[in-house]
């Protein structure tokens, strides 16, 4: 009997001293307890643990060197995975940091965070760095590489991490962890370098194979105009010597379509600093861009039963405060004191479509109700986060409400997906990729009930479900106001920009009391829902410029043909010509300078004009046209009436 209370003691201590990890592919098995996620990997066998670069342990990432002490599910990350992407790119970040410390002892240290296809890391220096700078600091890493140094996580006290940065003069590093409200801070090191970091990172630093330094550029400290100008040293990593050719091509060819050269090239806008840092002057032809864009947007939610309104630019303070907006965005508006009263210039359309909704008492008969503007909003960005078009201060979103019974949000959210897939094809876009931002699990942090938000949620998922789209689901992303579906488009370089935005909203149908009178008589609270296609009409031209490298669809292009006469001789019949197509309805130019052929298509090809209509002696005696296109080349002879109709059977097909 005593024999097997032994026993019985032995098997218990056993299951307590180890483990079940479930792995990705669905098969699970016990370890001792403490096993390290490289140790459990190799056990299971189903990793290429050449190519792991880290752990997901019940979705948290953690190095391969972390002990795992309880049941969990494992997932491997390779260089292939955005997260072991991130981690891949993160350690590259602290091997030059490292050497940019052995080169320059003298440098502080700020920040130095994964991005996009990359890495950047600010330092604090006495001069700028140069290119010669750079091949200095690639070359150091290249031997901090080839050292092959562990990576090592190192668990301190806040205040002695403080004390530790304080003496090595990395003032930078204590007002982070000043910041900080953990009484524990990780850090990172290989070798004698040491870094504040939360990790994870690679095992060594020899697994960064292939890297290069990009470019060097001034950043203020944290963003604020305010605080000491850094440099900042942006660089890439990649698995192979092949794969990092293949993206350095990628960024020659981003450069050539960089929208804010195009810009300036085609002729469409510009930034002035005289008028002020993140504020857009189009010019006529980025204005005529605009207007076809504005246009069509406009003709399309018309049919699709919006109800465009305008609202102010200015509004009382108080307005702001009452929707929300004013405690948590009060650091990036416009404020403004009007006759001793606080306005502000709007951030946000939602509030003025409100009052406009509140304006008389609403009958469920009217519901659903879509209110669609195209509204300037500003937006106190700082000056050191402005780019071009992607970040501006006035921001012009075509923002639409739509005001419904519960009973009609399915129909409503179907709606709403369904006219976002139209746009993006229409705009060239036939790639995009889905999130659904949910709440984590704080629920205090958030508007609205429990019951209230698994509701929405379910809603959303199902929309999304409905449509046969695949989707991400993101816990903690939501806004506190409510859960919300992004969609995210593809450029022809397969980079990824936010586009729209789906979102649903418990907070200020409460706060403003917006209700309409339901069939049972009674006054009821309106399910409301924001809804943007483009996000920002001006990052959303940004994206188009550099997604066509300025070459715009015919129905886009400012500029759609270009009529050449030869010589004097046909000046009359290429007025003739340029009349047709105006009369057709084709935006046209007519180039009848005193110049050579040559130079008028070398002009236009460099504007990117679609088509051109040379005229000489033999297409007027036979009434028609030399027709060349933009990037093909000759066309040869077409028929004036013929390719007038080409033209338009092009321009109205939108594609």
């Amino acid at each position: 009997m005593e024999g097997q209370k032994t026993m019985a003691r032995a098997d218990t201590e056993r299951a307590t001293d180890s483990i079940e990890i479930t792995f990705s592919d669905g098969s699970q098995s016990r370890h001792p307890r403490g096993i390290s996620v490289r140790e459990a990997l190799e056990a299971w066998g189903g990793a290429d643990l050449g190519r792991a670069v880290a752990g997901k342990l019940d979705g948290r990432v953690v190095d391969l060197s972390a002990p795992i002490t309880e049941d969990v599910a494992l997932k491997p990350l390779s260089f292939d995975d955005p997260e072991g992407r991130e981690v891949f790119s993160h350690s590259a970040s602290h091997i030059m940091a490292q050497a940019v410390r052995d080169l320059f002892p003298e440098a502080k240290l700020a920040i130095g965070p994964a991005i996009a296809d990359g890495f950047y890391y600010d330092f604090d220096v006495a001069r700028p760095f140069t290119p010669e700078d750079l091949e200095r600091i690639e070359k150091r890493m290249a031997e901090i590489v080839a050292d092959d140094i562990p990576f090592e996580r190192d668990v301190a006290s806040r205040e002695a991490a403080i004390v530790q940065f304080r003496e090595q003069g990395e003032t930078y590093k204590v007002e982070l962890l000043e910041d900080l409200p953990d009484h524990e801070v990780t850090l990172y090191r290989h070798g004698d370098f040491v870094d504040l970091c939360r990790g994870p990172h690679l095992p060594s630093t020899g697994r960064v194979k292939a890297f290069k330094l990009l470019s060097a550029a001034g950043a203020y400290w944290r963003g604020d105009e305010r605080r000491p100008m850094l440099q900042r040293i942006y660089g890439t990593a990649y698995e192979s010597e092949e794969d990092l050719a293949l993206h350095l091509e990628r960024l020659e060819e981003a450069k050539r379509r960089d929208h804010r050269r195009l810009g300036t090239e085609l002729d469409l806008f510009s930034m002035e600093a005289e008028g002020g840092s993140g504020l857009v002057y189009w010019h006529p032809k980025g204005a005529l861009l605009r207007m076809i864009i504005e246009d069509w947007w406009k003709a399309e939610h018309l049919n699709r039963g919006y109800q465009l309104v305008v609202s102010p630019h200015i509004a009382r303070g108080h307005l702001w405060q009452r929707s929300g907006h004013y405690d948590f965005y009060r650091d990036n508006m416009f404020v403004l004191d009007v006759d001793e009263e606080e306005y502000v210039l709007k951030p946000m359309n939602c509030p003025g479509h409100i009052l406009i909704y509140q304006s008389r008492v609403r009958s469920y008969r009217e519901l659903p109700i879509r209110f669609a503007e195209l509204g300037v909003v500003y937006r106190h960005e700082r000056s050191g986060v402005v780019h071009g078009l992607m970040r501006v201060r006035g921001i012009t979103q075509d923002d639409a409400h739509i005001y419904c019974t519960p009973e009609q949000l399915p129909e409503e959210i179907g709606g709403v997906i369904d006219f976002a897939q139209y746009l993006l094809h229409t705009f060239g876009f036939d790639q995009f990729e889905v999130d659904l931002s949910v709440r984590d699990p704080a629920p205090e942090a958030y508007a609205g009930s429990p019951e209230d938000w698994e509701r929405a949620e379910s809603v959303l998922e199902e929309a999304i479900r409905g449509k046969g789209l695949d989707f991400e689901r993101k816990e903690g992303e939501a806004v506190f106001y409510g859960p919300k579906i992004d969609i995210h488009l593809l450029d022809s370089l397969g980079r990824r920009w936010q586009c729209s935005t789906i979102q649903f909203d418990f907070n200020m149908p409460q706060r403003f009391d917006v209700r309409y009178v339901g069939q049972d008589g009674h006054s009821h609270h309106v399910v409301m829902v924001h809804r943007a296609l483009f996000g920002s009409l001006e990052r959303f031209i940004g994206v188009l410029i550099e997604h066509y490298g300025g070459a715009f669809p015919l129905w886009l292009a400012p500029v759609q043909a270009r009529v050449l006469p030869i010589t004097d001789d046909q000046h009359a019949y290429a007025a003739e010509v340029y009349e047709a197509l105006v009369g057709a309805g084709l935006r046209t130019e007519l180039d009848d300078r005193n110049e050579k052929v040559g130079y008028k298509i070398s002009e236009a090809e460099r504007m990117k004009i679609p088509y051109m209509l040379i005229v000489g002696k033999r297409e007027q005696a036979a009434r028609h046209v030399s027709l060349r296109k933009h990037g093909e080349g000759d066309l040869g002879p077409v028929d004036l009436a013929a390719a007038v109709q080409r033209l338009t059977d092009e321009a109205a097909a939108r594609r």
